[in-house]
């Protein structure tokens, strides 16, 4: 291919990419929730989003190290460290509404094995038919 040519081809590539037809939009920004894991709970130990919501859980913990496994999108299972060292930052995206189990899944005590918490995914779509799966547990489509 002549240079010329191949320059033309690049100045048209170039301003495909910049032409507003030609731009994509960017993705959304992470909902961010902070959670502190403490003495055999989290908090919050309930966290609802919409079902297509990127997430990212900042989890600290106030006392000593604890694990945070989320059971469900993505499969998430993490340390998190000791008091005043630092935090964890997970981040997924609730592709499929129901109801997830996190847990700690380190073993942290006495108290471990109630240290739980819900993560909700709602449906984004309106009507009695999203409300029923929701409250059933239902995951996924289908009647």
């Amino acid at each position: 291919m002549p240079r010329t040519s191949v320059a033309a081809l690049g100045i048209l590539l170039l301003a495909a990419v910049a032409s507003p037809s030609g731009r994509q939009n960017p993705p959304a920004a992470p909902k961010i929730v902070h959670v502190v894991a403490e003495r055999f709970s989290f908090t919050p130990s309930e966290i609802t989003v919409e079902e297509g919501t990127v997430v990212e859980l900042r989890l600290t913990s106030d006392d000593t190290a604890h694990g945070f496994r989320l059971l469900g999108p993505g499969d998430i299972n993490v340390v998190i460290p000791k008091r005043r060292r630092g935090d964890v930052r997970v981040t997924f995206e609730a592709k499929e509404p129901g109801r997830y189990t996190f847990e700690c899944s380190q073993v942290c005590g006495a108290g471990h094995s109630f240290m739980r918490g819900t993560l909700r995914v709602n449906a984004r779509e309106a009507g009695p038919a999203a409300r029923n799966r929701y409250e059933t547990g239902e995951r996924g489509g289908g009647s």
